[in-house]
């Protein structure tokens, strides 16, 4: 038994040695990684990596986006990229690496492994936590987010997706890297690794499912699109980095995050119809002018058609065969459908979407120029909206969404508004300048009696027609620059002609009248000019202080 009892002492004082060996290794190797680890310096971190594109938005004075003329140029459209490999940087210089490396087999041969990834593990995850967090990454609760103001949700998104792709790219690959120098076991490496990184990427996960199943907003959208693509281009990355048995549910999560993200992408996408179909107006735009739903609808268009790649994927994985709709009928989404001339057949999701929001567009003008009671007004405002959706058409990606018979078809709708007004307002200006009346005798000889009396009138009649329809259109704009040129030439070669060869032809037999300046008040040359200025907002449209 003595034998027997000296071995045990012996045994316990080798294991009690063995385990004051490794509490020293264990507090070297601790200790080592504690004086060479430290946060990675955001701003050279940033870049050899792209940052995220910024859609220009404009903030009205009430706090809400607006999608506006500013937003000028082609821009690319954003399509799925290829997953791109990661770049690895020196988390602990290299020198000190074998001694980590040589500290950890030791304590692994010894059985201290759990000892040596708990000390690795305790040092190295607030690391990480804190590399992320300076990467503009702030941990915010579910609620935290849903009253968030608007425009701080949106720089917190954009942090969201630099830093996102900043840690996927260069953060966690360099930190699994590192885990697979100090520990040769791969099983060991890897449980470290997920333990030191899961929570991090579980933050990121955390907040974009936070916006996803947060109240929607149509000016949302493309951030939402932006966090979508950020997380789709990077997901093979992140299934690549957290490939261990451990994460397969940290795996999951970023499938379904990037599916809800695209879910609530679409929901928003439907509430974009409802919000054109639901807004009405009680009174007319003033001066027939582009109404500001116009401007907004084909603006948000114009931007959301930077995302036709990931739409036509959002849209595509909830598609159904048999939803399409016309445009009044529901605001669902609808598929390509062959309307029997074949004009539908090669389009996309996207294209077909596009069709329909604008033409929820044209049902909501066509109710606002009810509201006005002049009927050259309504067919001026209608031109001056069709215009502005053919011209930011014409001037975008949208084009590539419609077909060339909806161009002609819009082109030849905005050049039939064009005439009914120019017919409705100014015949009756012409209509003042016939010949009727004011003949006498044969050969058309002129006398001096009722027929010049019936000339005077003919010229104030005209007088006083011009002035009453200039007057009601002073304060009509158009905004297109062209469009307004057009016009005002298409009123000049209607009505200055007519009155030159009226002038012409009678002026002489009221010159030498008494007051004949009130009759003959107007020569060409003020005619055109008084035309000439009209449409513009702040212009005056008669050179004179007053019609008198």
């Amino acid at each position: 038994m003595g034998v027997l009892d000296q071995d045990d002492q012996t045994l316990d004082e080798a294991q009690s040695l063995i385990q004051i060996a490794m509490s020293r290794m264990e507090g070297e190797f601790r200790q080592l990684l504690e004086d060479y680890s430290e946060s990675v310096d955001p701003d050279w971190l940033f870049d050899p990596l792209a940052n995220p594109s910024v859609v220009p938005l404009m903030e009205t004075k009430t706090g809400q986006v607006m999608f506006t003329d500013s937003f000028e140029g082609e821009q690319e459209v954003p399509s799925k990229r290829p997953p791109l490999g990661p770049l690895f940087i020196d988390l602990l210089p290299s020198e000190v690496i074998p001694t980590l490396m040589n500290i950890a087999v030791c304590m692994v041969q010894s059985g201290y492994e759990m000892e040596c990834c708990q000390a690795y593990i305790q040092v190295r995850k607030p690391i990480l936590e804190e590399s992320v967090s300076r990467l503009g990454m702030e941990r915010f609760s579910i609620d935290d987010l849903q009253k968030m103001p608007r425009e701080i949700l949106e720089a917190e998104i954009l942090r969201w997706m630099k830093a996102l792709s900043v840690s996927v790219r260069i953060l966690f690959p360099s930190e699994k890297q590192l885990c697979e120098k100090i520990f040769a076991n791969r099983s060991l490496s890897e449980n470290c690794f997920e333990q030191i990184g899961r929570g991090s990427m579980a933050q990121f996960l955390d907040f974009a499912e936070a916006v996803a199943i947060g109240r929607r907003s149509v000016e949302k959208l493309p951030r939402i699109l932006e966090m979508y693509e950020s997380l789709r281009d990077l997901l093979d990355n992140i299934e690549s980095i957290f490939s261990g048995a451990s994460c397969s549910k940290l795996r999951r999560e970023a499938s379904s995050v990037l599916c809800r993200l695209g879910e609530s992408a679409r929901g928003t996408f439907i509430e974009f119809a409802t919000l054109i179909r639901k807004n009405t107006s009680r009174n007319a735009l003033p001066g027939g002018t582009v109404h500001p739903l116009t401007r907004y609808v084909m603006n948000y268009l114009r931007l959301l058609l930077c995302f036709t790649n990931t739409l036509n994927e959002i849209l595509g994985n909830r598609r159904e065969n048999n939803c399409f709709m016309r445009a009044d009928e529901g605001t669902n989404i609808r598929v390509p459908h062959d309307d029997g001339e074949g004009e539908h057949q090669d389009e996309s999701l996207i294209s077909t979407q596009v069709v329909h929001l604008i033409e929820l567009l044209e049902i909501n003008l066509d109710g606002k120029a009810d509201l006005y009671r002049d009927s050259n007004l309504r067919n001026f405002f209608l031109m001056n909206n069709f215009q502005y959706i053919v011209q930011k058409v014409k001037d975008s990606e949208i084009c590539r969404q419609l077909s060339d018979g909806w161009m002609r078809r819009h082109m030849g709708k905005v050049r039939q508004f064009h005439k009914s007004y120019l017919i409705g307002a100014w015949q009756k200006v012409i209509a003042c300048l016939r010949d009727d009346g004011t003949h006498s005798g044969s050969e058309g000889g002129f006398s001096r009696g009722s027929s010049k009396s019936v000339l005077k009138d003919k010229f104030k009649q005209f007088n006083d027609t011009f002035e009453e329809v200039v007057k009601t259109q002073q304060s009509w704009i158009v905004s297109d620059p062209h469009l307004r040129a057009d016009l005002r030439i298409s009123i000049v070669e209607l009505v200055v002609p007519a009155y030159r060869a009226f002038l012409t032809r009678y002026r002489s037999h009221l010159e030498s009248e008494k007051n004949s300046d009130r009759v003959l008040k107007y020569s060409v040359e003020d005619l055109e000019c008084i035309l000439n200025d009209l449409f513009e907002e702040g212009s005056i449209s008669h050179r004179r202080s007053s019609f008198s």
